[in-house]
C-alpha cells in the first residue's frame, strides 16, 4: 500500500472518530463543559449592554431595611416604593425574579398592584410545579413515568396588575448552567422572563414589527395589538409573544424575508438603534426553544445597584453621583448578593469563583436578555456544518501527521491545533459563533499524531522482530531491543539508576556438581531456575546476571521508588517459598537458597570491550549485596535485607539482627531479617521479635549476661533460631574479651 493510501485511511478514521466523540452524550457533554467554558476563558469579561440593570436583594439591604433576609417575606409596600421610584426614573421594563404565590398584608399587596398597575411595565415572575406520575404497570426501574410540568397560578390580584407573568426555570444541579430555556417546551411553549421582558423592552418598535408582519401577508396579524399602547392595555403580554410564537412557527418562509428585510429596508424614520432592537425581535421568535447562555463574565459584571440605594439615593449610599439612570433601562429585580458565597439562589457557571461565589438566577436572567438584545447568544454550528468540519479537519490532520517524519508532523499537528484554537477563539468573540474545541484539538489531533506514529511504529517493529527475539533469550526484553534499534550503540556509557539488587546463592550445590553427571546437572538448574526467575519477571525485575547457582536480580528506576523495593522484597519471599515447595516435591532437587537485598545508585549498561559485551549493574550495591547474602552463613537465616530496602515500607514482618561491617567493606551496613508477609505470621513471630530485640539492646548496652538470657529465651520459640545463637557466642565471647571503648555494637566480619 503506498504512503498517499495510508495517509487517507488515517484521515478518515481521524474525521471519523472526531464525528464519534463529538456526537456521542459524554462526548457533547464535554465540549459544553470543556470546550465552551475554554472559550469563555480564553474570551475574558466582555462589557454588557448599558440598557441592562440589576436592583439586588442582598444581606446589607435587609438590613439596612428591616427586612427578613428571605427575598419572598419582604414587605410588598417596599417593592411598591420600588416600582414608583424606578417608573420616575423612566426604565422600560422591571422584571422581578421573585414569586408571590402567597397572599400577605391586603393593604400591602394592594400597594403593589396598584404600582404595577400605574406603571404598565412589570413583569412577575411564576414558579413551575413538576409532578412525577407512574404509568399502569410502571416498574421500579423507572420505566413508565412520566414528569409533567405545570405553570403555578399567579397570585389574581398581582396578574391583573401586571403587564405580564412568566417563569424562568434553571437546573439546580451540581453541573454547570450553559443554557437557558427562552420557551419552556414541557410548560405548554411559555414564553420565559427573559424573552417577555424583551417584548416589553421593545413596544416602542412593536408598531413596526406589525407593520413588517402585514407586510409579508401573515394573516393572523390582525388579531395582534397594533401598537404598544395597545399592548399596555390589554395586559398579558406573555399571551402576546406566545400568540407571536406560533405565528411564526406557521410561516417560517415568510419570517426569513421580514429578517432579511429588518437590516435593509426597516424604514427611514427608524435610528440605528431601534433597527437593531427590531432585528433581535426578530430573531428572538426565530430562536430555539432553548439557547446557549453569553456570559459576561462573573458575578457583578452587569451593573448591580443593592436594592436600598433606589429606595434611599443618598449621596452616603450611593456616592457622589446619587442614584443610577434607569432611563429605558431594562431592570430586573432579584435576589443578588455579591458579598456571600452561600446565597440560595444561585448558579454554578463558567465564571463560578474559586471562592465559590456563582451567578444569581436574576443575573442569568438579565444576561438572557441582554443577549436577546444584542442578539449575539453562544450559537453552536449547525449539524451538517459541525459534521462536514470535523471530516475535512480529519483529513488536512491525518495528511499532515502521516506524509511528514516524525518531529515535522509533531509540529504541524500542534501549530495546526494552536492556528484553529485562535481561529475559534475569534469567532467566539466577535459573532458568538462556538466551532468546537474538544474533538478537533484534544482528539482528532492526538489521534492523527499518534495513528501515523503507531503505524511508523508497526512498519520499523516489523523489521527488527527477528533481532529482538534472538537477542531476547540471553538479555533483558528492553536491552534487546535497544540493541535491536541501534546496535551500533551497544558500547555506550551506562546510565546511573536508583536500583534493588537481589542476590541469590544455592547451598550444596559444589556437593552435587560433584556427585551429578553433567546432563542431569543442567537439568537440574533448568528445573531450579525456572523456579527463581519467575518470580523475578512477575514482579518487574530483570535477571542481569546467573553464574553457577547464584543469581543477580534488579529492579531500577531514576528515582528513589519504595514501589519498587516493595516488588523486590515480594520477589524474595515468593523464591524462598516456592523453593520451599519444589525441595518438598522433589527430593532430588534439595538446594536452599540463601537472598540478600540492598538499593542504592548503580551504573546500568553494557559492560565490555572490543567484541564482547555483558548487560549487568556496576556499583557499590552489586558487591554489598553479594555481602549481604553470604551473611546468611553467619546468621543462619534465609533472607536478609538492608534498612536501605526497606525505609519507608509497609506490609513485612522483619527484625533488626544488627549493624555488620562486612568483608572488604569499610562503611557498615543495617541489616534486617525478612521473614515473611504482614498477614502471614505477624502474631506467631511477635514473641520472638520482642525478645530478640530485647537481646540485641542488651547487647549494645553490654550486658552481656541479659543479652544472653533473652537470646536463649528466643530459642524457646524457634530452637534453630541462627541469629540468637550467632550472638550467644558473640555475647560470650565478649564476656570473656571486653571489647574497647569505642565500641558501638558494630559487628566485623573478615572471614567469607
Amino acid at each position: 500500500m503506498s504512503r498517499p493510501a495510508k495517509a487517507a485511511i488515517l484521515s478518515l478514521l481521524t474525521g471519523l472518530i472526531g464525528l464519534l466523540v463529538s456526537f456521542v452524550p459524554f462526548g457533547l457533554d464535554l465540549e459544553e463543559d470543556v470546550g465552551l467554558g475554554l472559550l469563555f476563558k480564553l474570551r475574558g469579561v466582555r462589557q454588557p449592554p448599558p440598557e441592562v440593570f440589576i436592583v439586588g436583594i442582598d444581606r446589607v439591604s435587609a438590613s439596612h431595611l428591616n427586612q427578613p433576609e428571605k427575598a419572598e417575606r419582604w414587605s410588598r409596600s417596599l417593592h411598591a416604593r420600588l416600582v414608583e421610584t424606578l417608573v420616575r426614573g423612566d426604565a422600560a421594563v422591571i422584571a422581578f425574579d421573585i414569586l408571590f404565590e402567597e397572599p400577605r398584608s391586603s393593604e400591602e399587596d394592594s400597594a403593589f398592584a396598584a404600582a404595577m398597575r400605574n406603571a404598565q411595565n412589570v413583569i412577575l415572575c411564576r414558579g413551575i410545579k413538576r409532578e412525577t406520575l407512574p404509568l399502569p404497570g410502571a416498574g421500579r426501574d423507572g420505566k413508565g413515568i412520566v414528569n409533567i410540568e405545570t405553570l403555578m397560578p399567579a397570585s389574581p390580584l398581582f396578574a391583573e396588575a401586571a403587564l405580564g407573568t412568566a417563569p424562568f426555570p434553571l437546573p439546580k444541579v451540581p453541573v454547570k448552567v450553559s443554557q437557558y430555556w427562552a420557551f419552556k417546551t414541557s410548560a405548554g411553549d411559555s414564553p420565559t422572563l427573559p424573552v417577555v421582558a424583551f417584548q416589553v423592552f421593545a413596544l416602542d418598535v412593536y408598531h413596526q414589527f406589525v407593520h413588517l408582519l402585514e407586510g409579508f401577508g401573515l394573516m393572523e396579524v390582525g388579531h395582534l395589538p397594533h401598537d404598544g399602547d395597545a399592548v399596555r392595555a390589554s395586559r398579558g403580554v406573555d399571551k402576546l409573544v406566545r400568540a407571536i410564537r406560533d405565528l411564526f412557527g406557521q410561516y417560517p418562509l415568510a419570517v426569513e424575508r421580514v429578517r432579511r428585510k429588518v437590516g435593509r429596508s426597516a424604514g427611514d424614520s427608524l435610528d440605528e438603534k431601534r433597527r437593531r432592537i427590531l432585528s433581535s425581535l426578530v430573531r428572538m421568535y426565530q430562536s430555539p426553544n432553548s439557547c446557549y447562555l453569553n456570559f459576561y463574565g462573573p458575578p457583578g459584571t452587569i451593573a448591580t445597584v443593592p436594592y436600598h440605594q433606589v429606595l434611599d439615593p443618598h449621596p452616603v449610599t450611593t456616592g457622589e453621583h446619587g442614584a443610577p439612570d434607569f432611563r429605558g433601562k431594562a431592570v430586573f429585580v432579584g435576589l443578588s448578593d455579591l458579598s456571600r458565597v452561600d446565597q440560595k439562589d444561585n448558579f454554578h457557571t463558567v465564571f463560578s469563583q474559586p471562592s465559590g461565589l456563582d451567578l444569581s438566577g436574576v443575573e442569568i436572567a438579565a444576561t438572557a436578555f441582554a443577549n436577546l438584545l444584542e442578539d449575539m447568544p453562544v450559537q453552536p454550528l449547525r449539524l451538517g456544518e459541525h459534521a462536514l468540519f470535523l471530516l475535512l479537519w480529519g483529513v488536512v490532520l491525518g495528511m499532515a501527521c502521516r506524509l511528514l517524519p516524525t518531529i515535522p508532523a509533531a509540529v504541524a499537528a500542534t501549530g495546526l491545533s494552536g492556528l484553529y484554537l485562535l481561529f475559534a477563539h475569534q469567532q467566539f468573540t466577535s459573532s458568538g459563533l462556538w466551532y468546537p474545541l474538544v474533538a478537533p484539538v484534544f482528539v482528532q489531533a492526538p489521534v492523527a499524531f499518534l495513528g501515523a506514529l503507531a503505524w511508523n511504529y508497526g512498519e520499523t517493529h516489523r523489521e527488527r522482530g527477528a533481532i529482538k527475539q534472538a537477542l531476547g533469550y540471553y538479555l533483558p526484553g528492553r536491552v534487546a531491543e535497544e540493541i535491536a534499534r541501534n546496535v551500533r550503540n551497544i558500547g555506550a556509557h551506562g546510565q546511573i539508576m536508583h536500583g534493588t539488587c537481589l542476590c541469590t546463592d544455592a547451598d550444596q550445590y559444589t556437593t552435587l556438581s560433584e556427585q551429578m553427571d553433567p546432563r542431569e546437572l543442567s537439568g537440574l538448574l533448568k528445573r531450579y531456575y525456572e523456579v527463581v526467575f519467575e518470580p523475578v519477571r512477575r514482579r518487574g525485575g530483570i535477571v542481569s546476571d546467573v553464574i553457577g547457582d547464584s543469581m543477580m536480580a534488579i529492579w531500577t528506576t531514576t528515582q528513589t521508588d519504595a514501589a519498587l523495593r516493595h516488588e523486590a522484597c515480594l520477589a524474595a519471599l515468593d523464591i524462598a517459598n516456592s523453593l520451599n515447595r519444589l525441595n518438598e516435591s522433589d527430593h532430588d532437587l534439595l538446594l536452599p537458597t540463601r537472598i540478600g537485598l540492598h538499593s542504592g545508585n548503580l551504573l546500568l549498561g553494557n559492560v565490555g570491550a572490543m567484541d564482547h559485551y555483558e548487560y549487568r549493574a556496576v556499583g557499590d550495591i552489586v558487591n554489598t549485596v553479594a555481602r549481604i547474602e553470604n551473611l546468611n552463613k553467619h546468621l543462619g537465616t534465609r533472607i536478609l535485607v538492608s534498612t536501605e530496602v526497606l525505609s519507608g515500607l509497609d506490609g513485612f514482618v522483619t527484625r533488626d539482627v544488627g549493624r555488620f561491617l562486612l568483608r572488604g567493606k569499610s562503611r557498615p551496613v543495617a541489616v534486617h531479617e525478612l521473614l515473611g508477609r504482614m498477614e502471614e505470621g505477624e502474631q506467631e513471630l511477635e514473641g520472638l521479635r520482642v525478645l530478640f530485640a530485647q537481646g540485641l539492646d542488651a547487647y549494645r548496652k553490654r550486658s552481656w549476661a541479659e543479652a544472653i538470657t533473652r537470646f536463649r529465651e528466643c530459642m524457646r520459640f524457634c530452637q534453630t533460631d541462627g541469629p540468637s545463637l550467632f550472638y550467644i557466642r558473640l555475647c560470650e565471647k565478649y564476656d570473656e574479651n571486653p571489647p574497647g571503648e569505642g565500641w558501638d555494637g558494630l559487628v566485623r566480619l573478615d572471614e567469607k
